[in-house]
């Protein structure tokens, strides 16, 4: 259930409606537009509903009260006075941006990683990607650095300027993650992971949670509530492509999920076109496409030597491959009145 106050009410009447849900024994979280403030009621029985709205109806200072069905409450459109914008490291993610993060699928080495840190801020990247723990299909595979890649991950980020983006892959990879990085990355494959989201959560840090590869967008937004429920409102979903009958690209990436994810939700939601492609010729268009469908952003693997990657290296993007791509969403993101 949510409040809906009206635009004159100040933080008085905020906190008498905060105090009157908390004697009810539920959990008030407070939202605070430029035009209207919003108070969602959480845990509230079905039983109990009706004598709220009928209380909090009757105040002069409340516009209307809603009973909110959804079963991602804190993430859903309703729970918000507007679109939510999530910052990383100073760096906006939301509405008026599109934030392009980039950088090599995962941490090699010193020399690779500072190599690809320079080329996508030279080209215009506001964020660095690199994963130093790796999930991998196969256990013989390169399962990344671990706590090594975090700090060249973070000798990067303090040559560049760039927020680094990095993925956990247990509950305890958490706290390094954040002593190292400013945004920690829920992989498709932990999407349910609800240890891993709890632990995400209670960090406070920025989390990117990717779509499961199977995953409906109801189980999507019930993922990122266990990361909201736990206090932390700062997620940025990413679609990442879902597994279909096709086979000639590695994934589906599902664009049309944009649009339809931004009228249940106010969480920003950026694409990852290289592990839904797996192939680089394919992904800048995928990039364009992302931009015009209304994405928040990109999330693009760049590698400095892709040929010679040790994991996925047919889908990363060669330096200059990637400067290209940048000059062009320039461009198309001036024509919509997008930051880039």
């Amino acid at each position: 259930m949510i409040v809906i106050l009206k635009r004159n009410a100040g933080d008085e009447q905020v906190q008498r409606v905060v105090s009157a849900i908390e004697r009810a024994g539920f959990t008030a979280h407070v939202s605070r537009g430029e035009e209207r403030t919003i108070i969602g009621a959480i845990g509230t029985s079905p039983q109990m509903r009706p004598h709220l709205m009928e209380v909090f109806g009757g105040l002069p200072f409340v516009d209307r009260v809603v009973a909110v069905l959804k079963p991602y409450k804190l993430v859903s459109m309703e729970a918000r006075a507007e679109r939510s914008v999530v910052e990383v490291g100073g760096v906006p993610v939301g509405p008026g941006h599109f934030t392009v993060i980039a950088g090599p699928c995962a941490v090699e080495s010193e020399e690779q990683v500072l190599a690809a840190a320079r080329a996508v801020k030279e080209a215009g990247a506001r964020m660095l990607r690199g994963g130093a723990y790796k999930p991998r299909t196969s256990p013989y595979d390169f399962q990344g650095m671990g706590e090594e890649g975090l700090k060249l991950l973070a000798a990067a980020r303090a040559e560049t300027g760039l927020p680094v983006v990095t993925e956990a892959r247990r509950p305890q990879h958490i706290e390094k993650v954040v002593q190292h990085a400013d945004a920690i990355q829920i992989g498709a494959r932990n999407m349910q992971n609800f240890d891993l989201l709890t632990e995400a959560g209670q960090s406070g840090m920025p989390v990117v949670l990717k779509r499961g590869l199977a995953a409906t967008v109801e189980e999507w937004l019930k993922a990122a509530e266990y990361i909201a429920s736990v206090g932390n409102p700062n997620i940025i979903l990413c679609e990442r492509g879902v597994r279909t009958f096709e086979q000639a690209l590695r994934f589906t990436q599902d664009l049309a999920i944009i649009p339809l994810v931004k009228e249940l939700s106010h969480l920003p939601v950026i694409v990852d076109p290289s592990h839904a492609s797996g192939k680089r010729s394919i992904v800048p268009a995928v990039c364009r496409a992302a931009l015009g469908a209304g994405a928040d952003g990109l999330l693009v693997e760049v590698h400095p030597d892709p040929d010679n990657a040790l994991c996925d290296a047919a889908q990363q993007l060669r330096p200059e491959q990637f400067a290209g791509l940048m000059a062009q969403i320039r461009k198309l993101a001036a024509v919509m009145g997008l930051a880039v």
